[in-house]
């Protein structure tokens, strides 16, 4: 990987992480609990408890990916940045790009899952 790529990679990662703190922040708002004594009908109440449910999925999934980004933030100086930790070949650009936390070529982590 090129210094040049490098430097892409960080701001995108920079970039990722702000705007993930920014949707963290915004479902944490979705996410508290729903007053019962909120005026709401029982259908109602329930769509929005389904909602929640999602809403609650999406927030681990995005304080994951957050984790993520921040341990790539970090190692993205070192020599084996953007090595696969299983083949030891070096991990395409284009997955990168697309994944910048990524510690496995695409063929695999295709054999992981």
């Amino acid at each position: 990987m090129t210094k040049q790529q490098r430097v892409q990679l960080r701001q995108q990662i920079e970039a990722d992480i702000r705007n993930l703190e920014e949707q963290i922040e915004t479902l944490e708002r979705k996410t508290k609990p729903i007053s019962p004594d909120c005026g709401l009908g029982r259908l109602t109440r329930l769509e929005a408890m389904g909602e929640s449910h999602v809403n609650h999925k999406v927030l681990d999934e995005s304080r994951l990916r957050l984790t993520r980004l921040r341990n790539a933030l970090s190692r993205i100086d070192h020599e084996m940045f953007g090595i696969c930790i299983d083949c030891e070949e070096e991990i395409g650009m284009g997955r990168m790009k697309i994944r910048p936390e990524s510690v496995r070529c695409v063929a695999c982590a295709s054999n992981v899952i």
